[in-house]
C-alpha cells in the first residue's frame, strides 16, 4: 500500500464546497471522511487541516453552521453551503479545470530539438 498523499494547496476549499453541495449539511468529521472516501483513501485529512478551512469559509460567508446531533448521538456543528458558497464553488471549479487543461498541455508538449 502507498503512503497517504497531502492535499494540494488550494484544493481543500474546493473539495469541502463540493462535498457540501453533493451531500447537504454535514459535520466536519463527515466532510473529512467523505473526501477521503472519494479519493480512494489516498488523501488523509486531520482536524488541523479541515477545521481551519471550515472556519475561513464560514468567515467569508461561503458556508454557515448550526449545532445539531450526529448519528452517534453527539453534539456536532453542521455546515451547509450558502448562495455565496455556490458561486465560489462554480468559480473555483472553473479555475481548477482551466489549470488542469493548461498542465495537461505542458506535460504533453514534445521536447524541442
Amino acid at each position: 500500500m502507498g503512503d497517504k498523499a497531502d492535499v494540494w494547496q488550494g484544493t481543500l476549499t474546493l473539495m469541502i464546497l463540493k462535498t457540501l453541495e453533493t451531500l447537504g449539511p454535514l459535520h466536519g468529521y463527515g466532510i473529512a471522511r467523505r473526501i477521503e472516501q472519494i479519493s480512494g483513501e489516498v488523501l488523509s485529512l486531520n482536524y488541523g487541516t479541515v477545521y481551519p478551512a471550515l472556519l475561513k469559509l464560514e468567515q467569508e460567508g461561503s458556508i454557515e453552521c448550526a449545532w445539531g446531533v450526529s448519528d452517534n448521538n453527539r453534539k456536532a456543528k453542521y455546515y451547509k453551503l450558502t448562495r455565496a458558497g455556490r458561486k465560489q464553488l462554480g468559480r473555483e471549479a472553473r479555475e481548477w479545470q482551466q489549470a488542469q487543461a493548461i498542465l495537461a498541455k505542458v506535460l504533453s508538449a514534445e521536447p524541442s530539438t
